[in-house]
């Protein structure tokens, strides 16, 4: 058995701080969240290989040479915990199960690799295309030992999987670099518009097949159970019935100013607000953001900061979130509150308060800042 070196005995689960998060519409490396069910493995990229299993005309083993011999494909996207914002709803619902993130595990970065839908055709897809709807193709790691699995493992449709406009990739690169160890070296899943957890690092396995992955975290964790479903007993029952998430809904979040912080009006009576978006799945880019200082009875449109664009030519920005800011007035005085919601180019809106589920996953209120003094 390999003998792999570790960079933390215990998961790595962290945010940065938001207003540092918001400053850039690329996430630099070691910038953002890290979100792990076990400790981070450091792979030699010259000997790791990946294989193409299941429902194949050709089982592959595939180098890291090997993919980056594919053609190369480049995507800008947010990449977010299920549970991002999980704190609000635990503060502002109820008590929910799992971390306690706060607004800031999300990333947007530019990741680099073959599409999954090459590495499959490479293979050849034993699976008539009438039924690729109902199959899935399987991501596994076998590399460190989880929390509560021997490995980790998620999938996703194999439609989706075959289709080159959802750019599923095999990411080698981050933001022009080699993967770093923490963020999946030396190749990981990318899957844009879709939770997190689908985006499987430190990549062994790609399995085709009838079934969802079998692993706990496509099975038990990253699904929004029903509201009755409030204790682990009440929820033993659910977990089989529930699909696990796919896409992300739409989202926005105020970074700036702080919650409880003072800020100081200027000549017109205003102060500047900031944050990010994010669009519903395959639903983007973000259309608009709206911010509002009276709790939503009226609403101020944001400017959306896309000069951005231009720094990265014939890269879609579908997947990628949104940062924006706005001038809006405000009353003096202590205990104000500013609200934002977002709304992606399919229309979706961003709700002021989703339903409760017990493990706090996919929160997409309103973004919310409170306890403000105005001077």
């Amino acid at each position: 058995m390999v003998q792999l070196e570790y960079s933390v005995e215990e998961p790595l689960n962290r945010e940065p701080e938001l207003e540092k998060l918001i400053s850039s519409f690329i996430t630099k490396e070691g910038e953002g969240y890290d979100r792990n069910h076990g400790p981070i493995p450091h792979l030699d990229a010259t000997s790791h290989c990946v294989t193409i299993y299941g429902l194949v005309k050709k089982e592959l083993s595939l180098s890291i040479s090997d993919l980056q011999a594919l053609p190369q494909h480049s995507v800008i996207c947010a990449l977010q915990c299920a549970g991002n914002r999980r704190h609000t709803m635990r503060t502002k619902l109820k008590e929910v199960s799992g971390i306690d993130w706060f607004d800031g595990a999300v990333m947007n970065c530019k990741w680099t690799g073959p599409l999954l839908k090459d590495v499959l055709i490479k293979a050849g897809v034993d699976v008539e295309e009438e039924k690729w709807k109902d199959a899935h193709v399987a991501f596994a790691c076998f590399q460190t030992p989880t929390q509560d699995d021997e490995w980790y493992g998620a999938s996703v449709p194999l439609s989706r999987a075959m289709d080159a406009s959802c750019s599923i990739i095999l990411a080698l690169e981050m933001n022009g670099k080699p993967l770093p160890p923490n963020h999946g070296a030396p190749v990981r899943v990318v899957t844009p518009g879709i939770a997190g957890a689908r985006s499987v690092k430190w990549l062994d396995r790609i399995t085709v097949q009838m079934t969802e992955s079998t692993n706990y975290y496509q099975q038990h964790d990253y699904k929004i159970l029903p509201e009755e479903a409030d204790t682990p007993e009440n929820a033993e029952k659910w977990w089989s019935k529930v699909p696990a998430i796919q896409d992300m809904p739409v989202n926005s979040v105020i970074g700036i100013p702080k919650e409880d912080s003072s800020v100081k009006v200027d000549e017109n009576g205003c102060i500047e607000v900031k944050g990010y978006a994010l669009p519903s799945g395959a639903d983007g880019p973000v259309a608009k953001v709206e911010v509002s200082a009276d709790n939503g009875n009226t609403w101020t449109v944001a400017e959306l900061l896309g000069e951005h664009a231009a720094d990265e030519p014939g890269v879609e920005l579908k997947w990628a979130w949104c940062l924006w800011k706005a001038k809006i007035k405000i009353e003096k005085g202590k205990n104000r509150k500013i609200l934002s919601r977002a709304t992606d180019t399919a229309g979706n809106v961003q709700e002021r308060c989703p339903k409760w589920n017990f493990r706090g996953v996919a929160y997409n209120g309103y973004g919310e800042v409170k306890g403000l003094e105005v001077v």
